[in-house]
């Protein structure tokens, strides 16, 4: 027997099994790799495809901001009548579709207690007045809004007095803080000289027997010659709407 062969034999088929084995474990290394990348490439793509927790994914279902504009009387009550002698309703109710549009535009819900000259009453209620502030303060706690703007003007036996006010509930935290904002954007958008400060009020029906944060901005008084003469003017209105606005946004912390 050549044992020479044998040998060399043996050798060369244990470097062909080494070299076998060696590739075998290349091959295995090089699949994990490869598995290992897809695996992370899916990861990838899913996580590119899933919006942050909280965010996005909860968007559609956030509840939208939402704010009931209460213009002032209507119907059987007109209001003050100015010195001019324009109706205190019809002010406060162009202000109000004004200021309607200008929060839609922003994306906030807006729900009006009316949009015509009318009051919130029944032909057959016997006191028209006070069916009309039930009913707006029902359709208020309903809506449940995050904020509620009722929008009047003043009026006084003084014709000097002027200026925009805004009204609050001293029982309202809320309500006071959104009084000061509001108060801030009517002094800086109507008159910087208007020194008045929002200033609470327990007396009024609907700040008391509403459950939102809730305002009366009184937008200037109809007894002052000037301020009647602003107020009835298209222009004047934007202005006062703008401001209102503006007021709602902050607090709403909208831009």
């Amino acid at each position: 027997m050549n044992w020479k062969g044998f040998a060399k034999s043996l050798v060369k088929r244990q470097k062909d099994n080494m070299g076998q084995e060696a590739e075998s474990n290349n091959a295995r290394k090089y699949i994990e790799l490869a598995m290992a990348m897809l695996l992370l490439l899916f990861v990838y793509i899913f996580s590119r495809r899933m919006p942050p927790l909280g965010t996005a994914a909860d968007s559609k279902e956030e509840k939208q901001r939402t704010v009931v504009i209460d213009p002032g009387h209507g119907g059987i009550d007109g209001g003050a009548i100015s010195v001019l002698g324009d109706e205190e309703q019809e002010i406060n109710l162009n202000i109000s579709l004004k200021l309607r549009d200008k929060l839609k535009s922003k994306g906030i819900g807006v729900v009006m207690t009316r949009e015509t000259d009318t009051g919130l009453y029944g032909e057959n209620d016997r006191n028209k007045k006070v069916a009309d502030m039930k009913a707006r303060c029902s359709l208020i706690n309903e809506v449940n809004p995050d904020i509620m703007v009722s929008v009047h003007q003043n009026n006084y036996s003084s014709e000097g007095v002027k200026g925009a006010q805004v009204f609050f509930y001293s029982h309202s935290p809320e309500g006071e803080k959104a009084a000061v904002i509001l108060q801030k954007h009517l002094r800086e958008g109507l008159d910087k000289n208007n020194e008045r400060k929002a200033k609470k009020n327990d007396n009024y029906y609907i700040l008391i027997n509403v459950k939102c944060p809730a305002v009366i901005a009184e937008c200037g008084f109809l007894s002052n010659y000037s301020e009647a003469e602003l107020l009835k003017s298209d222009e004047y209105q934007e202005k006062v709407a703008q401001a209102l606005c503006d007021g709602i946004c902050e607090y709403l912390e909208i831009e």
